[in-house]
């Protein structure tokens, strides 16, 4: 029953982390390496500080036709403060997340400790495995 899986069975667990000051152009081709739609911005000491995006990304290139050259650093343009879940909340909870936020992805905690990131594809797969 898909009520009894938690968000922390479909997670990713190794994540590709970025960090504010890594260039926007190194963070996209890292998330292209990767496959990847978002990625979590940390500080030296592994603190979530943002998410940066596709969108983030985007923002980026549209700002670069505009100004002429393309430039700046993931932390200017990652979502601060991103919404996060907790590990052993129910996919179920999540789904109704996705469905009312205009977000991708999400980071997972579990203890205070950012512990991975879970995505709507994710999600499909559960409910594709659930079957």
């Amino acid at each position: 029953m898909l009520t009894k899986i938690s968000i922390a069975d479909y997670m990713t667990k190794h994540l590709v982390k970025l960090t504010r000051d890594l260039s926007v152009i190194d963070a996209v081709k890292i998330m292209l390496e990767h496959k990847i739609t978002s990625a979590p911005v940390v500080d030296g000491q592994g603190h979530l500080l943002g998410m940066f995006s596709e969108m983030d990304g985007m923002k980026v290139f549209l700002e670069s036709v505009y100004n002429q050259g393309m430039c700046g650093k993931v932390g200017d343009y990652m979502t601060q403060n991103p919404i996060t879940v907790q590990a052993e909340s129910s996919i179920v909870d999540l789904a109704e997340k996705f469905q009312t936020l205009p977000v991708r992805s999400f980071p997972v905690f579990k203890d205070n400790e950012l512990v991975g990131v879970i995505s709507r594809t994710d999600l499909l797969k559960a409910l594709a495995t659930a079957q």
